[in-house]
């Protein structure tokens, strides 16, 4: 009986290594790939103009990276992700432009669009000529096995464009709300204190203050002290916002201040129709 015992037990053990063995054998390994190949329709300027906004101001094209498993070439979907940097920043400016392809191996963009990612996203001045990188990455899944193209490079000068958000008429603007140090008892006394809430006018689409913020409450943006008929918030609704910084627009719902209490500097930014803030 104990032999028989021990030759079950004998069996039972070859049986799972052997089965292990087997699994170990049909994994799938990945053997890396050829980066892709980054090609451009433009020489190296690119041309850009408001009267040819809606003409095509580049398109890219890039060849497939051929991922290669131990099961032969890749039957998964390959992801691209088409970055746009100044040159010299390495593709490590927190401004780049960075664009999600699907399977595509092609992207084209208009001159309006190009130009929109120049003067909003890398914050390039207008009418000066600037010296602009891309280059495509692929990826499989979730970011595995990443490979890099070569790096296109090209001069553009943007062009001048009307604020994404109307500044105010007013030259003026102030923070109000139960976020700030001026509120009364419900946090939203109006008019505001001021200077201690009234933003400075760096430019005449750029304001700037230096700021106590309570944490977790809310705040908007004035441009008439004492005047409720217009505000700036939200896109969506009240506190919906990133509190570090996000887009707004006219009429928009209040905002979320960040969760950590302190001195935060905040700009607000109405030709990219976006604000930020700054601990301190």
């Amino acid at each position: 009986m104990k032999y028989i015992s021990r030759l079950s037990f004998l069996l039972a053990l070859v049986v799972t290594i052997f089965w292990s063995c087997k699994k170990d054998e049909n994994k799938i390994y990945a053997e890396g790939g050829t980066a892709p190949v980054l090609s451009a329709s433009a020489g190296s300027v690119i041309p850009l103009s408001f009267l040819s906004k809606d003409e095509v101001a580049v398109k890219l094209n890039w060849s497939n990276p051929a991922y290669q498993f131990t099961t032969g070439l890749s039957s998964q979907d390959v992801s691209y992700l088409l970055e746009i940097d100044t040159t010299g920043a390495g593709f490590t400016n927190p401004l780049r432009q960075s664009i999600a392809i699907s399977r595509e191996l092609n992207i084209s963009f208009s001159q309006g669009q190009l130009n929109d990612y120049l003067l909003n996203q890398l914050v390039l001045k207008p009418g000066i000529s600037h010296n602009i990188e891309m280059r495509v990455k692929s990826y499989l899944g979730n970011n595995a096995v990443p490979l890099f193209s070569n790096v296109l490079k090209f001069t553009v000068t943007p062009y001048a464009i009307p604020p994404k958000v109307a500044p105010p008429a007013s030259g003026k603007l102030f923070i109000i709300g139960n976020a700030t140090p001026g509120g009364d008892a419900t946090g939203w006394n109006n008019p505001v204190p001021v200077p201690a809430q009234e933003f400075t006018q760096v430019s005449p689409t750029l304001y700037r203050i230096t700021v106590a913020l309570i944490g977790g409450k809310s705040y908007l943006f004035l441009p008439v002290n004492g005047d409720w008929g217009l505000k700036y918030g939200a896109m969506g609704a009240n506190g919906s916002n990133n509190p570090d910084g996000d887009d707004f627009k006219l009429q928009g719902g209040d905002l979320i201040s960040p969760a950590a209490g302190g001195n935060y500097k905040i700009e607000v930014d109405f030709q990219r129709g976006k604000f930020t803030l700054t601990k301190l």
